[in-house]
């Protein structure tokens, strides 16, 4: 048993189907065409139970929007301003500003989705004299599935992997998309290749040849010739070390458990104040992203022992809590009218 998924080799392709040269059909962007179509259909019911202020008929206009300027642009230009600048320096976007609008090249940020989420929906609420908090509350529960779907196409793709297993564990997994950081790892992988498999340089699958070193390129190579060659898909595996597939992890904590609760919640206390939801996933979510990066590898420099994730997740702590008494006070408030 303690072996079961340590010998696991990721080698799911990201690409569901291939179009063209440079068109294809991926389950990143299907997770999030899934995400925002199980949203239509879970506000869709709440509204018709009267527990959704948006107009069933205004519905999929009002997700279609959310989700372009809310969780794209936003998700993509938190990416820009919390990693990408961070970490590559702010000429890295002064020379490619356009870059921070190309959301299908990957690269996004759940807080910054959040963020434009709540930006959006604020000037959605007033420009149809809709309370805001109502809004953001049906969103804040329906969120989640998104949240689900894109964790597990972080899986999928083998990004996002976990950090390394001190020993060995049944849920270690190894994860080739470590070789694109890794340059050690994918020269060794490229050495036992030229001496161990001559057959392969001679016959190169695909008919790509074997890289001559150990680059970017080679890295891509190796990934790719994982999951359609044996030998190589055993000489990768036999060099990776064995991580937490924390991306699962993530699905779970932030996406099926998180839904779960709030869903649970909202259908047993229909009379539920204003801001109740939104304070509910601001901390449970902040709770499960701070707890399950313990076993995440930080894809960004650590912040006073905190990665970026837990460092971000502190500020939805105090907003959540914001939300909690907000709430909390008009429950009260409202107790008090209905006594008087």
């Amino acid at each position: 048993m303690t072996t079961l998924f340590a010998t696991y080799i990721h080698d799911l392709d990201p690409i569901l189907i291939q179009l063209g040269d440079s068109l294809a059909i991926r389950w990143y962007g299907l997770a999030y065409l899934a995400g925002f179509i199980a949203g239509y259909f879970l506000l869709r019911y709440l509204a018709e139970k009267d527990l959704y202020p948006v107009p069933r008929e205004k519905l999929s206009d009002f997700i279609a929007w959310t989700a372009l300027f809310g969780v794209l642009l936003g998700g993509r230009l938190g990416y820009v301003l919390f990693y990408q600048i961070p970490n590559r320096g702010l000429d890295s976007f002064l020379d490619d500003p356009l870059s921070a609008l190309r959301v299908w090249e990957g690269g996004m940020a759940s807080h910054g989705g959040m963020i434009g989420v709540m930006l959006f929906t604020i000037y959605y609420a007033w420009k149809n004299k809709i309370n805001w908090l109502s809004i953001l509350d049906g969103l804040c529960i329906v969120a989640p599935v998104g949240i689900f779907f894109g964790r597990i196409a972080n899986f999928i793709n083998g990004e996002l992997y976990g950090r390394i297993i001190q020993g060995h564990s049944w849920v270690g997994m190894k994860f080739p998309a470590e070789l694109l950081e890794n340059v050690k790892l994918r020269y060794q992988a490229l050495q036992q290749i030229y001496n161990q498999h001559p057959e392969i340089i001679a016959n190169p699958p695909a008919g790509v040849p074997v890289p001559q070193y150990a680059d970017i390129n080679a890295a891509h190579w190796l990934i790719e010739r994982v999951r359609d060659t044996p030998a190589i898909h055993d000489i990768v595996g036999s060099l990776l070390p064995e991580r937490y597939p924390s991306q699962l992890y993530e699905a779970m904590a932030e996406g099926f458990i998180l839904f779960a609760v709030l869903w649970t919640i909202r259908i047993l206390f229909p009379k539920a104040p204003k801001g109740l939801f939104c304070g509910i996933f601001c901390l449970l979510y902040a709770i499960g992203r701070i707890v399950v990066e313990n076993f995440r590898e930080p894809d960004s420099p650590v912040w006073l022992c905190l990665t970026r994730g837990q460092f971000l997740s502190l500020f939805l702590v105090v907003l959540g809590l914001g939300f909690f008494l907000y709430a909390f006070r008009q429950n009260k408030l409202n107790s008090l009218k209905t006594n008087n």
